[in-house]
């Protein structure tokens, strides 16, 4: 069999290309080599099998970004199992429906346990067990039996085993399950380390979130793929006040990250530079617009080039990208070309669309998901004329580069006039006083919706509502300008840093009586 058709049969042949190679550090403390993580994955694999763990079973994972989560995600997916990565900061009722709606086996937690996911796994009468691996030389600590432990070395993962199951975000509905196979997750490693030419001597701190899609691929397993190293932060979280320190440290090349995170950066830049930055060959972007303006602050400031992508959890991550310098122009406000997929713009009738028209971004390809878990409804709806529908408005331009719209659902229909927010959040954003911003459209008696918009100003700023709109009104159409602008300290945020439009409108709409301030919870 092809092992390149499986991600756990590329990542031990780079375990055998690769074995001295720096795979996986924890800031300060300890690295790992390919070969040393291969034989960890091999044992904690084994130790699963033994527990009773059968192909096909799903175990939920909920850490931190730590050395347990990388070993112990790799080992479900070595053990035929699906991995089913989970936010450590859910409720109970939130543990309870995501392990109830994945069907899951067995709980993994750190040695320090997590008391809402193992009230619901009791609840669920799931298994509990946990995971510890004090150094680089000594054993797993893994709270299984240790009787009886079957070698996973006759055990051939296939390309259609299902190794990772996902939700999405449930922000317009509740969250639909993902089930994505050994040949989506290698497909698209593949497609990543090929865009942006990682290579083994390429290194990356990881600021997002492994449980989410964007960090645990871009960040992490394209890195392992390529036979390239990771280093995962001490406290196992993104933190702005060591992140720089920790890629000068590890040698890092490169970075990915969401839009939020990368102002957090520049901010930090702008009120504590440190005394000397890596020279990094990329900085990436991806799973929410990044205004023009914030790019070119970015290069600016950094001097990499910063490429926007595009991504979505049904499609293993990465849809198109813009291309490093030496292979094209990348192009700020457009997310790039498709990478290792094909893509249509089509109408609602399925029928594509010609260069510069507007209409639902669709793809395929072997990195792309058969289909959400029983869910039929919104298979038939998603997977309509062979295409996957992503739910997004955008044009392909004369380049072959895809520009975003908006999302269908938040596009703002202003007495006819479609609106599109990101376009407002990117003016918004190129106000020197403005730290934060996200337009969203609210209901309105005489044009049927109106927008408004919410921002952040940067700290010791007096920037007001007359402000914003004058600046609206000399960089937008009138009819675009927002009719109410709030003020706030904090805007809602997914794990991932993505700003939730809906919500924010939700919120802001509540608020409109209330002689308060408008403040989200941390």
């Amino acid at each position: 069999m092809d092992t390149t058709q499986t991600l756990t049969g590329l990542l031990k042949r780079v375990a055998g290309e690769f074995p001295d190679n720096r795979a996986v550090s924890v800031s300060g403390k300890f690295d790992l080599t390919h070969s040393q993580l291969n034989e960890l994955v091999e044992h904690a694999a084994s130790r699963l099998v033994a527990a009773g763990i059968k192909p096909g079973d799903v175990v939920a994972l909920t850490f931190p970004n730590t050395i347990e989560f990388v070993v112990m995600f790799l080992a479900v997916i070595r053990a035929r199992a699906t991995a089913a990565p989970l936010n450590a900061a859910y409720t109970d009722e939130e543990f309870e429906f995501y392990l109830s709606d994945s069907e899951s086996k067995l709980l993994l937690t750190p040695q320090e346990g997590n008391a809402s996911a193992q009230s619901a796994a009791s609840k669920l009468n799931i298994t509990h067990a946990t995971a510890l691996l004090p150094a680089a030389d000594s054993k797993l600590a893994i709270s299984l039996p240790e009787s009886g432990i079957n070698s996973v070395v006759n055990l051939d993962n296939e390309p259609g085993d299902v190794a990772l199951f996902l939700h999405t975000s449930g922000t317009t509905s509740r969250p639909k399950g993902v089930p994505l196979t050994q040949l989506n997750l290698a497909s698209s490693v593949r497609n990543i380390k090929s865009v942006y030419k990682l290579t083994d001597s390429d290194s990356t701190v990881i600021v997002l979130p492994l449980f989410h899609v964007h960090g645990l691929l871009a960040g992490l397993l394209s890195s392992l793929g390529a036979g390239a190293a990771v280093t995962l932060p001490a406290t196992g979280r993104f933190s702005a006040s060591t992140f720089w320190k920790d890629m000068v440290k590890y040698n890092a090349t490169w970075y990915t990250a969401v839009p939020t995170i990368h102002q957090i950066i520049l901010d930090r830049h702008l009120s504590n530079p440190e005394p000397v930055y890596p020279k990094l060959r990329f900085i990436r972007s991806c799973s929410a617009s990044l205004a023009p303006s914030i790019l070119e602050r970015l290069e600016n400031t950094f001097g990499a080039p910063v490429l926007e992508a595009y991504a979505m959890t049904e499609a293993t991550h990465l849809m198109s990208s813009n291309p490093l310098p030496e292979d094209g122009p990348h192009k700020p406000g457009s997310v790039g070309k498709p990478v290792g997929q094909e893509m249509a713009i089509l109408d609602v009738n399925g029928v594509a669309q010609e260069g510069n028209a507007t209409g639902e971004v669709c793809i395929r390809g072997p990195n792309v998901t058969k289909g959400y878990k029983n869910n039929p409804e919104a298979n038939k709806a998603g997977f309509q004329f062979g295409w996957f529908h992503t739910g997004d408005l955008g044009y392909l331009d004369s380049d072959g580069y895809l520009h975003l719209v908006g999302r269908i659902k938040e596009l703002i229909n202003r007495g006819g006039e479609k609106i599109s927010p990101i376009e407002v959040d990117a003016v918004l954003l190129s106000h020197p006083e403005i730290a934060q911003a996200v337009a969203f459209g609210v209901p309105d008696d005489k044009y049927g919706e109106e927008i408004n918009c919410a921002i952040i100003p940067r700290d010791g700023s007096k920037i007001d509502e007359a402000e914003v709109i004058r600046y609206c009104k000399k960089n937008l159409a009138a009819f675009k300008v927002p009719k109410k602008v709030f003020m706030t300290d904090s805007l809602p945020k997914t794990a991932s840093g993505k700003i939730q439009r809906r919500i924010v409108s939700e919120h802001f709409l509540s608020q409109i009586s209330a002689a308060q301030v408008p403040k989200f919870g941390a």
